[in-house]
């Protein structure tokens, strides 16, 4: 008996050991998006990979106004309630475009903007620059009215018709007219030339276009392709790539990094059709690994799943609160109430957890362990599935020990046991999601 107390206590302290530390293993990254615009002569192709695992990827046409003169075309995949779909990529009938691409804010140069106009609803913002704007200096006169902080995570690129381009960053603008220009997930002003061509995509980018440079649709394409993401886990990776010809108005998609088929559209033919939208995976043949990305059950995607998670979260938080009262009454006569508290500990963790995973959908598509653009909460959560893998098995050994122990209540003993079921089927959970295929 007395031995096995003695496991028992070893198996606790491993466990308090692993709460305490297991936000030291921490690293970042920067997930991908890219594009680039090459000029030759009077002509301006812009290319853009959008990078994403979203399941709704659209492109939709607005006719302009009075208010609103030019008509534009737009592509994305998030849909922001009801503001409508987020803006990803676009172009206007006068041949100005813009790109939108994940970046970490820069911590330095920082700009108070408090003075300036609130942005209340982004995607109106960003569609509103298309549909009043014809050149990089009005889109800089318009964005500078507004507090354009307001996107932390973003840096948007504005090309003109010419060639001529605008960067936007979250606290600065900038300049160019190179004839060939490529942009990933960094903000031009404050990201060194070495910390740039880590990123392969933009390093792909960069290198392709030193041997040659052209507007045509096979070399923009080539391009793109060798700049697009395919990841492991779920082929995730270049949902998107869309070709953007300023002089004549044509846009060319292609569908899940498949470069083989092909969607073109002229702006000015289905501008005068009207305002309409196309949802873009219904303009190209099946694709095997968009099928697979779609066949994962999460949260988001399948309302009993999402309840599921939420009736785990109510759990972990009534047997967790009734954990740490049992502590607080048992800690100075009873040598089990650590027990009590490393289970009101855990439930906190996970609680954390599946609020993240509620919060993001990206978790379930992203490499294990999941990384944010910086260090984060998000950064932090994504080492939790490794410490209840870690701490399973002492947890399912204390709860058999502890239900031996006549010294336990048998409502403290249920709650015990119902906390380590729900561990269990966490665990097989985070299993199906991947969150433990550290080699994929």
């Amino acid at each position: 008996m007395a031995l096995n107390q003695k496991l028992v206590d070893m198996h606790s302290r491993i466990i308090c050991c692993w709460i305490a530390l297991f936000i030291g293993f921490l690293a970042f990254d920067v997930s991908a998006c890219s594009m680039y615009k090459v000029t030759v002569h009077d002509k301006t192709m812009v290319g853009t990979n959008f990078d994403a695992y979203y399941r709704t990827p659209r492109i939709w046409f607005e006719r302009g106004d009075s208010a609103r003169p030019y008509g534009a075309a737009f592509s994305g995949g998030r849909l922001d309630g009801k503001m409508g779909y987020a803006p990803q990529s676009g172009m206007n009938e006068v041949g100005l475009s813009f790109s939108r691409l994940a970046a970490p804010t820069p911590e330095t140069n920082l700009v108070d903007m408090s003075q300036r106009k609130a942005i209340t609803n982004p995607n109106a913002y960003l569609k509103d620059i298309l549909h009043q704007c014809k050149t990089i200096e009005e889109v800089e006169q318009f964005v500078n009215q507004y507090d354009h902080s307001y996107f932390p995570q973003d840096v948007f690129i504005y090309i003109e018709k010419s060639g001529r381009y605008l960067i936007v960053e979250p606290y600065a603008t900038m300049k160019g007219d190179d004839s060939a220009y490529v942009l990933s997930n960094f903000c031009p002003t404050v990201t060194n030339a070495a910390y740039r061509h880590k990123l392969v995509r933009y390093h792909n980018g960069v290198e392709f276009l030193k041997s040659k440079r052209d507007t045509t649709i096979d070399f923009c394409t080539a391009l793109s392709d060798t700049m697009h993401v395919c990841r492991k886990k779920l082929g995730d990776g270049t949902l998107l790539s869309s070709l953007w010809d300023l002089k004549s108005g044509m846009i060319t998609l292609y569908f899940y990094h498949d470069y083989q088929h092909k969607v073109s559209f002229n702006i000015h033919e289905e501008l005068a059709k009207g305002d309409h939208s196309f949802d873009i995976v219904n303009l190209f043949p099946p694709n095997a690994e968009f099928q697979k990305l779609c066949s994962i059950v999460t949260p988001q995607t399948h309302p009993s799943m999402g309840l599921f998670l939420s009736i785990c979260r109510i759990l972990l938080i009534t047997s967790g609160l009734y954990l740490f009262i049992a502590f607080l009454c048992k800690r100075k006569t009873s040598i089990n109430a650590k027990y009590f508290f490393v289970g009101a500990a855990l439930n906190v963790v996970l609680l954390f957890f599946l609020v993240m995973l509620a919060l993001n959908i990206a978790f379930f598509y992203a490499s294990a362990p999941y990384q944010d653009y910086k260090f984060t909460l998000l950064t932090v959560a994504g080492y939790v599935p490794f410490l209840l893998l870690l701490l399973l098995f002492p947890i399912l050994r204390i709860n058999w020990k502890v239900m031996k122990e006549t010294s336990w209540h048998f409502i403290s003993k249920g709650v015990f046991t119902l906390n380590s079921l729900l561990y269990l089927v966490l665990f097989f959970l985070f299993a199906y999601w991947g969150f433990y295929s550290v080699w994929i």
